[in-house]
């Protein structure tokens, strides 16, 4: 059986140079790697009370979605500055290599919610902590931070310490 890890191909130099990129379009090419990392990441939820799955724009989205669809709660999205419709909550925060900022709508989220947080990669930890921000500025609470890999030696974890963290892989 092929591992997660032989389906993230590395792009080195991507989006700029000295970033090695894991890019995981050959993981949502084989439904036998999507299968395998979405029974990953459900495997660490069982016995958990979730119900509302938020996940990041836009690599994010495609197993968002799925964990969202697995353990029947709505899918929330959070997606980039300027486009989502409606009355938004908003946070900024910092990538490895540049700024950006997050918004999420502001009735998506009710007080004492329990959310699953999803993400493809936790790098340096400002989106992770970024999202968990926004979760808990509308009263919910977050049950756990899922990503389908984690750059250690960027150490985001420690941005996202509070919570509890679980990635299918680790680099």
């Amino acid at each position: 059986m092929n591992s997660i890890k032989s389906y993230i191909r590395d792009v080195p130099d991507f989006p700029k140079k000295g970033i090695l990129f894991k890019d995981i379009t050959p993981l949502l090419h084989s439904p036998v790697g999507v299968a395998l990392c979405l029974e990953s990441l459900l495997s660490k939820l069982q016995n958990l009370k979730i119900d509302k799955v938020v996940a990041v724009e836009a690599r994010g989205f495609f197993f968002g979605i799925l964990l969202a669809q697995a353990l029947k709660v709505p899918f929330v999205p959070i997606r980039k500055a300027g486009k989502l419709p409606g009355k938004v909550v908003a946070e900024s925060y910092d990538l490895e290599y540049n700024s950006d900022t997050l918004e999420m709508h502001e009735d998506a989220i009710q007080i004492g919610d329990n959310v699953l947080v999803h993400d493809d990669v936790l790098a340096t930890g400002g989106t992770a902590e970024a999202v968990c921000r926004i979760v808990e500025s509308l009263g919910g609470q977050i049950v756990q931070c899922n990503f389908i890999m984690e750059i250690n030696q960027l150490e985001g974890a420690k941005k996202i310490s509070p919570y509890p963290i679980f990635a299918a892989v680790s680099y």
